[in-house]
């Protein structure tokens, strides 16, 4: 199981993404956006800066839904290599089948 503290920065992070995402595609937008004037891109430039780090998407940590780990992980399924094993070896993923011999 992973600390505790580590999976709800992780939360917090999920959270301030989903706040401040449009705010972040808008401001984006302009600064892309190459026919506006070089000081507005520059001013949306520097609004994009002052937002909250943790407000980046590319900040939040993909982590295993059931122990919380954030190496070996399997996107499709959101858990770990682990837990994957653990609950195939259960039968508790449907279409799983473990072989072994």
């Amino acid at each position: 199981m992973a600390k505790t503290s580590s999976v709800e920065k992780n939360n917090r992070r999920r959270k301030l993404a989903d706040q401040y995402a449009a705010k972040r595609t808008a401001l984006k937008a302009i600064i892309m956006d190459q026919s506006q004037p070089m000081e507005e891109r520059f001013q949306a430039q520097l609004k994009l800066s002052a937002l909250p780090r943790n407000s980046a998407k590319i900040r939040i940590r993909n982590r295993c839904e059931v122990t919380g780990r954030p190496r070996a992980y399997y996107r499709k399924l959101k858990l770990s290599r682990i837990a994957l094993r653990d609950l195939g070896n259960t039968g508790q993923i449907p279409g799983l089948v473990k072989s072994s011999w």
